[in-house]
């Protein structure tokens, strides 16, 4: 596998700002965040990066985080791609680093396929990175251990890893269509467009339930790198995640 091992530091993170980079983002982050989750996971991560003179965007998708009230059954996969072709398109965002962080693959698989002119560059953040004709549930098979912690009812995966069901923000419910309908691609444009996956790793979960996607881009001849942190690095690894974004160009 073509892997690259990135010696990852917090300098550049907290490296001073001059006007210029103040006055003019490098580049426009669009940040798809992953099941159950919500662009509030990310904040973070995002003061982070416009601190450093970026220009970033977190979609919250359909249903979830601070759109709870949004939340129906029928929500599928193609509504939260809508969610994210609509970001792009209605705040004219341009040479965008697309960023999906784990079910948020199927998402920026799916948005590349409808407005990859828009993209500079996907990044697969320990996500989901499918093939036409997948769905995340198909995919979920390696990460089953996640999935099956989740209870099914009246249409939706509910996380039973979430103590208190008042608390704000938290994971919620997430719509089970999302996760059973059929990704199709069909714009040749998107399999061109420059991408990079990211893995997260973990010492001690062996086999890495993510390893089979890090494969499959490292296939396609993208670059991969490994990021020492668990699954969800925007709150366990923020200073050497940010570093690593920074880095892809």
């Amino acid at each position: 596998m073509r892997t690259i091992l990135l010696i990852l530091g917090a300098a550049l993170a907290h490296a001073p700002l001059s006007a210029q980079q103040r006055r003019s983002p490098h580049h426009t982050y669009v940040i798809v965040h992953g099941a159950w989750g919500g662009g509030w996971d990310w904040q973070a991560v995002d003061s982070m990066l416009t601190l450093r003179g970026e220009r970033v965007r977190r979609v919250t998708l359909t249903g979830l985080g601070e759109r709870v009230h949004l939340a129906s059954p029928n929500v599928g996969l193609y509504t939260h791609i809508d969610d994210v072709v609509n970001t792009v398109l209605w705040e004219n965002l341009q040479d965008v680093v697309l960023v999906g962080h784990s079910y948020g693959g199927m998402v920026i698989t799916g948005v590349a396929d409808r407005v990859p002119s828009r993209i500079r560059r996907l990044v697969y953040l320990d996500a989901l990175l499918p093939d036409s004709g997948e769905t995340a549930l198909g995919l979920i098979d390696t990460v089953r251990g996640v999935f099956v912690r989740t209870k099914i009812l009246g249409g939706f995966s509910i996380p039973t890893w979430v103590p208190d069901t008042a608390a704000i923000p938290r994971d919620v419910p997430q719509p089970l269509r999302t996760f059973t309908d059929t990704l199709r691609l069909v714009n040749p444009a998107a399999r061109r467009l420059p991408a990079t996956y990211i893995l997260t790793v973990e010492p001690n979960v062996v086999p890495d339930p993510f390893q089979r996607f890090a494969d499959r881009a490292a296939l396609r001849g993208w670059p991969v790198y490994r990021l020492e942190a668990n699954h969800t690095p925007e709150r366990s690894a923020r200073e050497p995640l940010v570093t690593l974004l920074l880095a892809v160009p």
